[in-house]
């Protein structure tokens, strides 16, 4: 009998890819906070989720990149700018708590398949 890592430890591994690639998207918002013309990005991450589990289920591949889209500002600068500061800190933070989430379900689900292994 062998055991399918992919499978065991389910959606967590794919959210927390998706997850590092929003944090690096918000990071780039917010150290662009002042680049005149600078779009602000962000991806859906539930839509990003459900193509990747999608494209995982059907081909069992990574569903290639995930798309980006530009964040609509609430109040746009003179300058062209769409980074609202207040905006993609709360973005970045929640994005954060998601992630040590999705990490710590992946953390018991290893510690769950070692007592597995080791008879417990």
């Amino acid at each position: 009998m062998s055991i399918r890592i992919d499978e065991d430890l389910g959606v967590h591994v794919r959210a927390l890819e998706l997850r590092t690639l929003r944090s690096e998207i918000l990071a780039a918002n917010l150290a662009n906070e002042d680049t005149p013309g600078f779009q602000a990005r962000d991806i859906d991450f539930a839509g990003e989720m459900r193509r990747l589990d999608d494209a995982f289920a059907a081909a069992g591949d990574s569903g290639g990149a995930a798309q980006l889209k530009y964040r609509v500002p609430t109040q746009p600068s003179q300058d062209g700018n769409t980074v609202e500061l207040s905006v993609e800190q709360a973005a970045f933070a929640k994005n954060a708590m998601d992630f040590q989430t999705s990490l710590t379900f992946l953390s018991m689900k290893f510690r769950g398949l070692k007592q597995a292994i080791e008879g417990r």
